[in-house]
């Protein structure tokens, strides 16, 4: 999948979103914040986990440290039975190669889960995964929330990778 097939993703289901081409890539935080010229903090990232061979997006900001025992007490399953999903399990369960996955428009539907941080940014302008590695999209934390849904939990510390 690639940054078409999000696009028809945002047309079928009405999301406020847009997909912003980019010159350089921007497989990271640090690139993307600088290529948009925004806040670091105005970057999120969708990071997928595999819990017990299940896939889970966490969708955090992009100076966030995620907590791998934070998300797997809130899963309710041993801190052993979460893994961070390596590449080939990222395009094989989103369809999107790591680095470019959008917070949303998977292959198949996958739980959700929004790092709380994510939802109090005082910035009216957030930017995710554009479904290419030099493509963002760009969009509202209001938008993002009522497309993923409000399944939220403290997973992260903000300021630490």
């Amino acid at each position: 999948m690639n940054s078409a097939d999000l696009q028809t993703f945002l047309n079928e289901n009405n999301i406020e979103a847009e997909i912003l081409f980019l010159a350089v890539e921007t497989p990271t935080v640090e690139t993307a914040a600088l290529a948009l010229g925004v806040l670091p903090e105005q970057i999120i990232k969708s990071v997928l986990f595999l819990a017990d061979k299940e896939p889970v997006v966490v969708i955090a900001s992009g100076l966030a440290r995620l907590d791998r025992k934070a998300l797997a007490d809130y899963l309710g399953v041993s801190r052993r039975r979460v893994k961070i999903a390596g590449p080939e399990a990222v395009l094989a369960h989103t369809g999107y190669v790591a680095g470019s996955v959008p917070p949303f428009g998977y292959a198949q539907p996958i739980r959700t889960v929004v790092e709380t941080a994510v939802l109090s940014l005082p910035h009216p302008h957030i930017y995710g995964g554009g479904g290419d590695i030099n493509a963002l999209l760009k969009l509202t934390v209001v938008e993002l929330r009522r497309v993923v849904g409000v399944e939220e939990a403290r997973l992260s510390v903000i300021g630490e990778r």
